[in-house]
């Protein structure tokens, strides 16, 4: 069965199944929730619309988080594999890595002491703060007589976190206005966010995944050993860094939509090697993919868990990839 599901049909088979799964969990986005519709109001709501509160709720509220949990789910399920690819780590994720510590604190830091409240200037202090955390983990996780290990990058990862989220909090306490601004947001959501939010990111999210396909033969080679690739005629300095800027990209955009959601990219990219193997294009593929169904899943529950309210989604990402989290480690540390 296994080796059917890494067979050349069964990964087309498989994309074919994801793509009806994620049509079927975007329809089930769009018409259920506090106020069920239909499909058919759906599309009233956009040939005939009239005003009533079923339209509004569509074309306001539900479309855009589809959209949203769509596009962030596939940036996040990427750069998971990226960044496990990169630093050879099992556990790594933006989370994890300090990338979305770093985004969220240069966001809070622009909307405390700037009052900056434009998604573009968001989009772009998201990218600079995720790189200059990625880099501090980086520089850090490089110490030492070993050099670079998963286990210093996973402990660099967590400082810069617990450090990011104590500078943050004290400047929320300094400016309650902006706390309650940034607050919501700081959980991770994908409602609430109208579609010019994801409108304005939404190019770079293409640029970041073509730019991840095609480093995904050099990442495949990479992965090797960098003296096999270097044998081979590779830069390996520039494919690193080529991978590094694309998952500051893929994680800022994230971050800049829907605030920082953690534990989607920990997650799909072992679903992803446990369906198709170990090459690059596939997983990457799988794990984008799987990223938006795990998304739209998480979406959906955070509805119904304490309705009328709305958990954060960040909130239920967390309760699914905390378990996974602990899983990986300790089969890691079991070999």
């Amino acid at each position: 069965m296994n080796a059917l599901l890494k067979s050349s049909f069964g990964k087309i088979a498989g994309v074919a199944i994801a793509i009806l799964l994620l049509t079927y969990l975007s329809y089930a986005s769009l018409i259920f929730g506090v106020i069920d519709t239909s499909w058919q109001t759906a599309i009233d709501a956009y040939t005939n619309f009239n005003g009533t509160n079923e339209h509004i709720v569509i074309k306001e509220v539900r479309v855009p988080r589809v959209l949203n949990a769509l596009t962030v789910g596939f940036c996040l399920g990427l750069a998971g594999t990226l960044l496990q690819s990169l630093t050879r780590n099992p556990v790594a994720d933006v989370e994890l890595f300090g990338l979305n510590a770093g985004a969220s604190l240069f966001v809070v830091f622009a909307v405390t002491f700037i009052g900056i409240s434009s998604l573009t200037q968001f989009t772009w202090i998201s990218f600079l703060g995720a790189s200059v955390a990625g880099l501090i983990v980086y520089m850090l996780g490089s110490l030492g007589r070993d050099g670079l290990t998963p286990v210093k990058l996973v402990l660099a990862g967590a400082a810069i976190t617990a450090l990011a989220a104590s500078i943050r909090h004290g400047m929320m306490v300094l400016n309650e206005k902006a706390a309650d601004e940034v607050l919501f947001w700081l959980a991770g959501s994908v409602g609430g966010r109208k579609l010019e939010y994801l409108a304005t990111v939404f190019p770079y999210m293409i640029i970041a995944w073509l730019a991840a396909f095609a480093l995904a033969r050099p990442i495949q080679t990479l992965l090797m050993g960098d003296d096999v690739a270097k044998g081979l005629g590779q830069r390996t300095l520039l494919v690193k860094l080529a991978t590094g800027i694309v998952i500051v990209l893929l994680s800022g955009c994230a971050v800049a939509v829907a605030g920082p959601i953690g534990f989607v990219g920990l997650v799909t990219p072992h679903l992803a090697r446990y369906f198709v193997g170990i090459d690059t294009r596939w997983v990457m593929l799988y794990s984008g993919l799987l990223g938006s169904v795990l998304l739209l899943i998480a979406d959906i529950g955070a509805r119904f868990i304490a309705m009328p309210a709305e958990v954060p989604i960040g909130v239920m990402t967390a309760l699914i990839g905390i378990p996974f989290f602990i899983y990986v480690a300790r089969k890691g540390l079991d070999k």
